[in-house]
């Protein structure tokens, strides 16, 4: 399909022109005009742009793109390299990233609602980008940490007493730990986000409300997945999704 039919498209889906975001949302680095296959991944990582050339691809789909806000805007080194190898091989560079996270079917929060079985209630914070909702039968934290491991394939950072029952919980994906704060003061009895800071922990342990520090990467593999799945139903294109591990 045409590279701007489909960037419209997801323009459209994803309401980028409504948020205040941290980098541009849609098309950052322009290709060839017709997408016919498509490599997604979390980040534009060197690893996934020549993942997407090994596989042919006329786009790369990311969350984690470039051009963020306070970064230096020089194009050398490993930025020169990067953007070298999607001019050189004429590959589109497409990326959402709060567009993404907040989406309520496809985005990465939504996701993980959907894995962990997680009844979404209400939103909060900054641009309602976190989540409230409930666990439909009351869990012990030992037990909703067990569910996240298997559904993230990672074992999250656990803050908080592994007997005690879990039932409100509040989530963000990514680098979402700001916000616990304000979860803490609606009642969730659990808060989840990717990463956790110092002073975070002393705040859960102060507050008596649990906080499961799943992974930023961990918590974000999903949002870009369903929505290349989507994208192949819906236009038959051929998406790939493309896991570059990372730990964080």
């Amino acid at each position: 399909m045409k590279r701007d039919e489909l960037t419209r498209y997801l323009d459209n889906l994803l309401e980028a022109g409504r948020f205040r975001d941290y980098c541009p949302n849609g098309l950052q680095v322009e290709g060839r005009s017709e997408i016919s296959r498509l490599v997604a991944g979390v980040s534009a990582s060197q690893a996934l742009l020549d993942a997407a050339v090994e596989r042919g691809a006329d786009a790369a789909l990311v969350h984690h793109g470039w051009f963020w806000r306070g970064e230096d805007g020089r194009v050398t080194g490993i930025r020169k390299t990067r953007l070298q190898t999607l001019l050189r091989h004429d590959i589109n560079l497409i990326a959402y990233h709060l567009p993404l996270d907040s989406h309520p079917e496809l985005g990465n929060n939504a996701q993980l609602a959907r894995r962990f079985g997680w009844l979404a209630e209400a939103r909060f914070g900054e641009q309602d980008l976190g989540w409230l909702g409930r666990i439909a039968k009351p869990m012990t934290l030992s037990e909703v940490a067990q569910r996240v491991s298997h559904e993230l394939q990672r074992v999250p950072l656990r803050i908080g007493d592994g007997e005690r029952l879990v039932s409100r919980v509040g989530w963000c994906s990514g680098a979402a730990q700001g916000l616990f704060e304000q979860a803490i003061g609606l009642g969730v009895d659990l808060y989840l986000s990717g990463e956790i800071s110092e002073q975070t922990v002393h705040l859960a342990r102060e507050s008596g409300v649990a906080y499961l520090a799943a992974g930023h990467h961990a918590s974000e593999r999903h949002g870009v997945q369903s929505l290349a799945e989507h994208l192949a139903e819906r236009f038959g294109l051929d998406c790939q999704f493309v896991d570059i591990d990372n730990p964080i």
